[in-house]
């Protein structure tokens, strides 16, 4: 078990902030990228305070949300410390380049332009011209055409034989993607790949590809899994679970509900699952010795081990992270 709990941090920069947590725990940049999928070199920039090699605003505040979880401290703290201190760089940049507030008087210098019927002409041409292009420009963003949206993955009416599916596909690179109104990380070459967990019967996933003159295009799938649940339903229980011995095998079954919730599983050690699980899906897991668990709403996060009822990872809707299920013998061994 990782062992991280959520504290206050103290009034370093964010990026030392990030930098001193992670060296605390031992953890490589390498690792945190793997836990939390955001590349390197973002990382890199976010502890290096180079916020302007990030991209928007959107993706930097699920980065941010992802590593709090990873770290195991607020979330809110680090968004608000990233938000003033680009603020803070943007006015900076802006002062860098504005006018000086006074300037020096000038002597005074008798004009010897003369105001020619030529000159009027060639002025008011000119300034059609410019008007001509503006009001074009104009027209260009107000109707502006809807980003590309390409899902290559699943087929509509898609029927999936168990209870996950991953949805692939292509957009333009500058435009955020949201599948089931949750924000989805979207490449250099504009693909993207994220997999969802099902429930029984008919699901209806909605992808929207949204860009910079905000238009948008939506595609909704409706994909049918026939995956059957054949326990009970859990019943809400404790804040949080700490280690549970189990028989020497264990078997953990995960539902959502309410979701979407992201869900991050290990077994053995071995990343198994990370994804985004809909509501009413759920999904089993199997281990030799030990599970580790992430949700990101502890409250819709339900747990069964061998079809016994455990109840939800929390009490409230805030992440949980490294929750461990191990079996008796390594329960002895600690």
């Amino acid at each position: 078990m990782n062992g991280f709990i959520k504290k206050s941090i103290g009034t370093l920069t964010l990026g030392e902030k990030l930098k001193k947590l992670r060296s605390d725990r031992r953890i490589s940049l390498s690792e945190v990228s793997k836990h939390t999928r955001i590349q390197v070199k973002y990382l890199e920039h976010l502890e290096e305070g180079r916020y302007e090699k990030l991209p928007v605003d959107v993706y930097v505040r699920g980065f941010l949300k992802n590593y709090a979880d990873f770290l195991g401290v607020d979330a809110n703290i680090l968004i608000r410390l990233y938000e003033k201190e680009k603020g803070i760089k943007d006015n900076l940049e802006k002062n860098k380049n504005g006018e000086p507030a006074q300037e020096r008087a000038k002597p005074l210098k008798i004009n010897s332009f003369v105001l020619t019927p030529k000159i009027i002409t060639i002025s008011s041409i000119i300034l059609l011209t410019l008007g001509g292009f503006f009001y074009l420009y104009k027209e260009v963003g107000s109707f502006a055409s809807a980003p590309i949206l390409v899902v290559l993955s699943p087929e509509q009416n898609a029927f999936i034989s168990g209870n996950a599916v991953l949805i692939e596909g292509k957009t333009e690179k500058d435009a955020r993607l949201f599948i089931n109104d949750q924000p989805i990380l979207v490449n250099d070459d504009g693909k993207f790949r994220e997999e969802l967990t099902l429930q029984a019967g008919n699901n209806f996933i909605t992808v929207k590809a949204v860009n910079r003159f905000e238009k948008e295009t939506v595609q909704t799938l409706t994909i049918q899994s026939n995956y059957k649940n054949e326990n009970e339903e859990s019943q809400p229980g404790e804040d949080k679970i700490e280690n549970v011995s189990l028989q020497k095998e264990i078997e953990i079954e995960l539902k959502i509900d309410p979701g979407p919730v992201w869900i991050n599983v290990e077994a053995d050690g071995n990343l198994v699952f990370n994804g985004t699980m809909l509501t009413g899906a759920t999904q089993k897991f199997k281990a030799a010795n030990e599970i580790s668990i992430n949700s990101g709403n502890g409250k819709a996060t339900f747990v069964k081990f061998n079809n016994k009822d455990i109840g939800t990872l929390g009490k409230d809707s805030s992440s949980v992270h490294g929750v461990k299920f191990i079996s008796d013998t390594d329960s002895r061994q600690e």
